[in-house]
């Protein structure tokens, strides 16, 4: 009989802190800069400079390490951690090695509606190093400084998740806790939330880990569950052929949906990790602490929490929670009152989404307000116009702004609710579609429907469906209970 095994992953995730400086100098860094501009000799390692913390690093380092529950170093230090590679101008990187400002906490996230906890080993600060450039146009490699020195956080999960799909789940977790504390922008794209992946597999049953792999250069999260799957089905054929696994380095090639081995697996005594001499260690008071857990948002899984209990979908509450900026325009349309939550939902991801993305811009900058939402919402709630011309209104917010009650007024959009002509309408129209009113009393149902559309083209789209439908029926029940 096979053996059967599951999978242990664990994952150490970067981020990039959106400070306004780099972590230990003055240079400003944007994503893009021209090369090699957005460096000093501090952040190039030039004998003789000596670094300076920047204390919004420790801020939001603090930010994430409160709201997920982590035990708070109030004495904690930085070390060099030693190796040879061209990107590393020092010849060392500043981390912290045996004491973090962040260990033992906990991020909690929902995977297929239930709820997790992953186990934090510890948040530590880093600097980034500077980037390898390979072009056809030239042989060899370049060096771009300007990354060189920019603020990390290094997440380190405990080997707690199970399955690609429950990875996934946890990366759009932090990410989005890293998003709604705004001490990250996290654009993968340029390289701002980047992870580590560690796989090993195990007979089902058994308690001991199997060997670890950890893989690198994993820089989306598609990638992410592409790389935990491959390299499981590995471990477990290299297992099944009566092989053993290898612990190492290994790379992700994402285009070829691959990984690549690079090295053995190192030590921690490999690092030579020693305590940087150019920094002091890093006080943090009590005062400090209590001060960013005062100012802490509502966290992701509070909020999705609250959602669910309004009666939100689970995939909807997903949807505002992983967007916080919706999310945050969503509770204003609530707080404004008088329309459905469920109503405002399905404006924001359908209609709303639809014409953000056409037009590339977030709702933040978009040229619509929740005010403005609700009022479209409670004039088609009441009949005055219908969801056709709720969406013309949107549209016209998109292009030229404005009031939607002015809108409905200056294009004519409000629907025909006067019971009385339209009950002409629909007699007129009932005259001259004869067959179809024979059909209807035959049992043809589809022959409602086509006359429900004619009454509609015949107003020019001004009638209130719901009036038309409901004189629409009394009127032929009428004519077939006088045929009969």
């Amino acid at each position: 009989m096979s053996i059967k095994y599951e999978t242990i992953i664990g994952l150490e995730i970067h981020a990039e802190l959106s400070t306004k400086t780099k972590a230990f100098c003055s240079c400003e860094y944007s994503f893009g800069g021209e090369v090699n501009t957005q460096c000093c000799p501090i952040c190039t390692g030039m004998p003789g400079t000596l670094p300076v913390l920047n204390k919004m690093v420790v801020e939001y380092a603090l930010r994430i390490g409160t709201a997920t529950n982590c035990d708070i170093n109030k004495i904690s230090k930085h070390d060099r951690k030693n190796y040879f590679y061209p990107d590393l101008p020092k010849g060392y990187q500043v981390t912290q090695a045996d004491i973090p400002i962040c260990e033992n906490g906990r991020i909690e996230f929902y995977h297929k509606g239930e709820k997790r906890s992953v186990r934090l080993t510890r948040i530590h600060i880093e600097e980034d190093t500077a980037k390898l450039l390979h072009e056809d146009a030239f042989k060899g490699t370049l060096l771009d400084f300007n990354r060189c020195g920019v603020p990390l956080i290094e997440i380190v999960s405990e080997p707690d998740l199970r399955s690609a799909e429950e990875a996934k789940d946890y990366l759009e977790a932090v990410r989005t806790l890293l998003d709604v504390l705004d001490i990250c922008n996290c654009q993968m794209q340029e390289g701002t939330i980047r992870c580590d992946v560690n796989v090993s597999v195990r007979p089902i049953g058994e308690t001991t880990y199997g060997t670890r792999v950890e893989m690198k250069n994993v820089n989306t999260f598609s990638g992410a569950m592409q790389a935990i799957e491959y390299e499981s089905n590995r471990q477990i054929q290299l297992l099944g052929e009566g092989k053993t696994v290898a612990q190492e380095t290994r790379r992700w090639d994402d285009h070829d949906g691959v990984s690549i081995t690079m090295r053995t697996k190192e030590d921690a005594a490999d690092y030579r990790y020693f305590p940087d001499a150019d920094l002091a260690p890093l006080v943090v008071s009590d005062e400090w602490i209590e001060n960013v857990k005062k100012l802490l948002p509502e966290l992701p899984v509070d909020k999705y929490e609250r959602y669910r209990n309004m009666g939100i979908t689970e995939s909807d509450s997903v949807f505002l929670v992983e967007q916080p900026s919706k999310a945050v325009f969503f509770d204003e349309c609530v707080k404004i009152g008088g329309v459905s939550p469920k109503t405002v939902v399905n404006w924001i991801i359908g209609d709303i989404t639809a014409r953000l993305n056409k037009n590339s811009m977030s709702i933040k900058n978009a040229p619509i307000t929740p005010k403005n939402i609700c009022e479209i919402i409670s004039m088609i709630d009441y009949g005055v116009i219908n969801n056709d011309s709720g969406r013309l209104v949107l549209d016209e917010l998109f292009v030229n702004g404005g009031n939607p009650v002015e809108i409905v007024e200056r294009l004519s959009l409000a629907q025909n609710s006067n019971e009385d002509e339209l009950k002409n309408l629909v007699n007129d129209v009932l005259t001259v579609n004869e067959k179809s009113v024979a059909d209807y009393k035959n049992g043809n149902t589809n022959a409602f429907k086509f006359l429900v559309g004619q009454c509609m083209k015949a107003s020019k789209g001004k009638a209130n469906p719901q009036i038309i439908n409901k004189l629409l029926g009394a009127l032929l029940n009428f004519r077939t209970a006088k045929s009969q």
